[in-house]
Parts: structure tokens; C-alpha cells; sequence
């Protein structure tokens, strides 16, 4: 039986042209370009494992994620010294791997990690986003107040059943502890919600940001998404933001000694 490495690869993409992470018939999507350019370097039917920290939706960025995969110890140490610069070479110019270390077997890109932090811009300027942001940044004509964007950011903090934000899928908790979430406002104008949480469910960061915004805007109070926190369906009275103002810039992982044990409490189920 062949030795294997397990290597941590980190990944920014813009995802405006991509169908998402997970792989698609028929459809681009990050993991796709990604297999097939490791499959030109190993070959077509090598195991590679690929397991990454989050699935973005269609439509949303990174900057930040993470995945791992094995591969064999040879291939690993012919390939050590030139992998990042040859998957360079075989990608597209909208997905990028930036890094490929190697990890301990107990290292989870999914599993393991202790959060996840996503970013959302809105600009709220009368002429909407500059244009060489408009791919990463909505426009949001209505006049946006910042004290009451946090005000509506502070009562969804803590650990919480998100099930009037998220896409309910079966078997699956949509029980989730935000640990961060706050606004603030660039000098240009941009209003930035940062949302750090041990996991998100389907659709969740876009769900608050666009319940968060009615309320920065004057349309919701600023207890309103706090509310709907006693909710245990999907409200149709919140608004999706759109999937380009959303980028994955972070995912967090403990020391290498616990790995193996933040992989074991995350895979039980809350309840």
C-alpha cells in the first residue's frame, strides 16, 4: 500500500463565472478546474480526496479557502518544489491556489476547522459601486445608517437556531454560533459586514445581510432579525443579497495536536 501525503491547499477564486464550488455535470465550478488541473499533473485515476473547509454558492468569492487532498509520497516529493507554479500554469486566471503545504493525516479541511469568516460589500454612494469593484460589491441606492446596521448585527450574535436564514436541508441542524458580526464603512463610501461563525447552512450570510440591510435602511426595526431567531422554517419575508457581494476570506483551524479532536466534536450533530 503506497504512503500518501495529505497537503493543504489554499484557494481564492472569483465566482462570478463559476457554479459554485462542488462539482457540477456540466457546469464550471471551482473544484472542477481544480481536479482536472491536479489530474494533468498525477493522472486521471488518482484518489485525490479533495475535501474543502466550505461550499460557496454560485456567484461567491474567496480569498481565503481552504481544502486538502492526498496524494501519494512520491508524487508529493517530485512535485514539492513546483505544484503551485505549475497548477498556475493549468488553471484559469479566476481561480488560484496560492499555497500547497503538507499536514498531518488528522488535518480536516472541513472538519477541523474552528470558523469560518466571510466579508459583504454594499456600496451606498448615489452613483452604486465603482466599476472595478463591481464584481465584488452591490449597490444599495436607499440611504444606509450604520448605527442601526450594528444594532440589528448585535441581537443575531451568539449560538442560535438559523433556521428562518437558511435553505433546510434534510438531516442536516441549522443550529450555528456566530462569534462575529459587525459593520463598518470604508473611506470610499463601502459599508463592509464582516460574519465569523463556526459553520454556516445554505444561503445563511446572504440571508442576514439582506435582513440586516432593510433595517439599515429604515424599512425593519433593528430587533426584527432577532426575531425571526424563534422561527424553525425559512421566513419569506427576508431577502437574499446578491451572491457577488459575498467573499470567504478566512477559515481558522486549531493547533496540529487537535485536529483529530475538533474534527470528532464538530461531526456530532447539535441539537
Amino acid at each position: 500500500m503506497t504512503d500518501t501525503t495529505r497537503l493543504r491547499l489554499d484557494v481564492s477564486y472569483d465566482g462570478r463565472d463559476f457554479s459554485g464550488w462542488a462539482v457540477q455535470p456540466a457546469r464550471r465550478t471551482v473544484a472542477g478546474v481544480l481536479l482536472e488541473a491536479l489530474e494533468k499533473l498525477v493522472g486521471p485515476d488518482q484518489e485525490l480526496g479533495l475535501t474543502v473547509a466550505g461550499r460557496t454558492d454560485a456567484g461567491v468569492h474567496a480569498t481565503g479557502q481552504v481544502c486538502h487532498i492526498n496524494l501519494p509520497t512520491p508524487t508529493w516529493e517530485t512535485l514539492a518544489e513546483s505544484l503551485v507554479r505549475r497548477l498556475a500554469g493549468l488553471m484559469p486566471p479566476d481561480a488560484r491556489v496560492r499555497s500547497v503545504v503538507p499536514v498531518p493525516s488528522t488535518f480536516d479541511a472541513r472538519f477541523s476547522a474552528t470558523f469560518r469568516r466571510y466579508e459583504y460589500r454594499v456600496a451606498n454612494t448615489a452613483f452604486g459601486p465603482e466599476p472595478l469593484r463591481r464584481y465584488d460589491t452591490i449597490g444599495w441606492l436607499r440611504p444606509l445608517d450604520l448605527d442601526r446596521l450594528r444594532q440589528a448585527a448585535a441581537g443575531l450574535v451568539g449560538l442560535h437556531d438559523f433556521a428562518a436564514f437558511c435553505k433546510r436541508k434534510e438531516h442536516a441542524t441549522t443550529v450555528r454560533a456566530i462569534t462575529h458580526l459587525d459593520w463598518r464603512r470604508e473611506p470610499d463610501g463601502v459599508l463592509i459586514a464582516t460574519v465569523q461563525a463556526d459553520a454556516f447552512c445554505q444561503a445563511m450570510v446572504r440571508s442576514l445581510v439582506g435582513a440586516m440591510l432593510t433595517v439599515g435602511d429604515g424599512r425593519r426595526d433593528p430587533e426584527w432579525p432577532a426575531r425571526l431567531l424563534t422561527l424553525r422554517e425559512r421566513s419569506s419575508e427576508v431577502t437574499v443579497a446578491p451572491a457577488h457581494g459575498l467573499t470567504l476570506i478566512a477559515v481558522g483551524y486549531p493547533d496540529e495536536a487537535d485536529y483529530a479532536d475538533r474534527a470528532d466534536a464538530t461531526r456530532r450533530l447539535r441539537v
